[in-house]
């Protein structure tokens, strides 16, 4: 977990994929970043890393 309000680098990826906006959550699954993605999405992706 990151905090983008004290991680400039980090809020920078957040608003380079959410267009323009500092948006959390935003995760990034497989190389793919999700903006408020759903739960579902989130815990599918957790299931197939164990």
């Amino acid at each position: 977990m990151v905090n983008i309000w004290r991680d400039p680098d980090a809020a920078a990826f957040v608003r380079s994929v959410a267009d323009g906006n500092e948006t959390v959550p935003t995760v990034v699954i497989e190389g793919v970043p999700h903006v408020n993605p759903s739960p579902k999405l989130v815990r599918d992706a957790l299931r197939r890393l164990t």
